[in-house]
């Protein structure tokens, strides 16, 4: 579950309640400049702070329904402090881009009615586009503390994230999907593939997915399932 080096020790385990809001904001500061996000909640230089709002409000209540589903909400602690988050959703979950009453009527009330459709749009053109993949896990967001960029905390809790999937014996791979070439090639060092090209009200992005070859549920010894390997 951990690994310890001269100076500190890492582990990524699930989230504790007392760490959402932390994990919230290092979400907010990763997806602040995200093109999808300021195209569907209107960003512009005069009304960024209505759009600041609206972030944070999507955020919230994206953890919330993650939380209140019980879907895989992932943190790399580095002394048993959170430094990077990783929401995930299991394919076949209750957790629907149309989602459950409630979650749609507080996210109108914050996000606005014509925000919430298009993220609902967004997230049905992924999941048809996925749909060959059967059983899958869904990388929503991916958020790394911005003081520690550039020293492998992604990379780190990525490769925690494939021990969940090789733990899932009816899982077939993780999918994501990005706007930025630089995070595409990021994603592609750790083996995801370029699987579609799609775009959002003119913004476009690829739609990436790893598949899980090695090693297979057969023979793979599911006490690991426990463990994450994290090699700083």
């Amino acid at each position: 579950m951990s690994v310890t080096t001269p100076a500190d020790t890492f582990s990524v385990q699930y989230l504790a309640a007392e760490d959402i809001s932390t994990a919230a904001s290092l979400i907010y500061q990763a997806y602040h400049d995200d093109p999808v996000l300021q195209n569907m909640l209107s960003y512009n230089d005069e009304n960024k702070s209505v759009y600041e709002k609206k972030l944070r409000s999507l955020i919230r209540e994206e953890l919330s329904s993650f939380w209140q589903e019980k879907q895989p909400l992932i943190g790399l602690y580095r002394n048993d402090k959170l430094k990077a988050v990783a929401c995930v959703f299991e394919s076949n979950s209750q957790l629907q881009a149309q989602r459950y009453w409630h979650w749609r009527l507080k996210l109108m009330l914050s996000a606005g009615y014509l925000q919430t459709n298009q993220l609902i749009d967004k997230e049905q053109t992924i999941r048809d586009a996925l749909k060959e993949k059967g059983n899958y896990y869904f990388l929503a967001f991916i958020a790394v503390d911005p003081h520690f960029h550039g020293q492998g905390f992604g990379r780190y809790l990525l490769r925690g994230l494939d021990d969940l999937v090789k733990c899932n014996a009816e899982s077939t791979g993780m999918a994501v999907f990005v706007t930025r070439k630089e995070h595409t090639e990021f994603f592609k060092t750790e083996k995801f593939e370029a699987f579609k090209h799609l775009t959002f009200n003119q913004v476009e992005g690829e739609l990436l997915f790893k598949s899980i070859i090695e090693p297979t549920i057969s023979n793979y010894d599911v006490s690991q399932c426990a463990q994450t390997d994290i090699r700083p």
